[in-house]
């Protein structure tokens, strides 16, 4: 542990150095991915930029997280929904549960994909709490990548991971440390956060993200915000 100790700190600090600060954001998914937000809080001295993906459909508890992060650090989030004619039609087509029958990314696409898109065509960089260790398309994720998903011949986008190497441990004894607030979900077993309808708290023994969309299988379980780790995985 103490060799990763402080990787997270020196590879944000290495993005904030290499991005103005309004070109990289980092993307808050009211999960213990907080992490990353308390540690820019040290290393910048400056406003930083942090954005959420606000689906329509995320936890109560989650929706009152993203405002106590935002309180706690004085951090403006910049929070992302989603196009109402798109989810008008989405819902009118084929109603408000579809994913069940026939999976979770045409929902996702209008709900995720789309704002977060916008957004990212204006950065050159953003930050994930991705980790390794979180599942079966995690496993290959490195700290920095071209993010080859929302690349084009004109916009290069690059993507760090911070948390990669980090364990679930690891991150937890961090927010411990340092008194970090953390989504009262957790706490009832929700390991991984995302939409109520698609997240339930996993079993002991369960991976990380066996709670996301539980009907589908391990290696499917990308929303499209890192389709690029499926393409991996799949070579």
């Amino acid at each position: 542990m103490e060799r990763l100790s402080n990787q997270p700190q020196r590879i944000l600090e290495d993005a904030f150095a290499r991005f103005d600060l309004n070109e990289i954001a980092i993307s808050f998914s009211g999960a213990e991915d907080v992490v990353l937000i308390d540690m820019a809080s040290r290393i910048c001295s400056e406003e930083f930029r942090v954005f959420s993906l606000d689906t329509g459909r995320l936890h109560p508890e989650t929706y009152e997280f993203i405002e106590t992060v935002r309180n706690h650090y004085s951090v403006p989030i910049e929070v992302l929904s989603p196009d109402a004619a798109e989810v008008e039609q989405l819902v009118r087509d084929k109603g408000l549960f579809s994913f069940y029958e026939d999976g979770h990314t045409q929902c996702c696409s209008i709900r995720k994909i789309h704002p977060l898109q916008a957004i990212l065509s204006e950065l050159g960089a953003w930050i994930t709490g991705q980790r390794r260790d979180q599942g079966v398309t995690r496993t290959d994720v490195p700290t920095e990548q071209v993010d080859a998903a929302f690349s084009d011949d004109h916009h290069r986008l690059i993507k760090f991971n911070p948390l990669a190497e980090w364990n679930s441990d690891e991150v937890w004894d961090y927010i411990r440390s340092n008194n970090v607030p953390y989504n009262p979900l957790h706490d009832r077993g929700f390991a991984s956060l995302g939409c109520a309808p698609c997240t339930r708290a996993i079993k002991p023994g369960e991976p990380e993200r066996a709670g996301r969309w539980w009907w589908e299988q391990e290696d499917e379980k990308e929303c499209g915000l890192h389709i690029q780790n499926l393409e991996v995985n799949d070579r």
